[in-house]
């Protein structure tokens, strides 16, 4: 359980890491222009878009650093709790602007993001 725990962990992490750095190193507008995936742009902000990369880089650095550390390891499920949420919230504009194909997408992610948080919170994580 541990090691399916720690690959789940690291993809969501470097997913999370590399798509957060997008944000906020890309112009809102070029993300736009990648695709229907990014086209959810349109219905925020350049510092919404910025805010939401950092939020994703944060939550990546949460996923990983405080078990590799072990330093407030309470942290990971935290962070992976903040995905739960921010995932959610992508679901969400999905629905709104009718992108019901990615709204699967969204929702895989969520699930990834509950099974690091149930998993590192559980009776058999490493918390107890």
């Amino acid at each position: 359980m541990d090691l399916a725990l720690w690959i789940v962990t690291a993809l969501l992490a470097a997913a999370y890491l590399l798509g957060g750095a997008f944000k906020v190193l890309v112009p809102k507008e070029r993300i736009a222009a990648a695709g229907r995936s990014g086209r959810w742009v349109e219905d925020f902000g350049a510092g919404g878009v910025k805010a939401i990369g950092v939020l994703e880089v944060l939550a990546a650095a949460g996923l990983v650093l405080p078990a590799v550390l072990g330093i407030a390891r309470v942290l990971v499920p935290l962070a992976a709790f903040g995905l739960v949420l921010l995932m959610g919230g992508a679901a969400a504009v999905r629905v709104r602007r009718r992108e019901y194909a990615l709204v699967a997408v969204d929702a895989l992610y969520v699930l990834l993001a509950v099974f690091v948080w149930w998993g590192r919170l559980g009776p058999q994580s490493y918390l107890h």
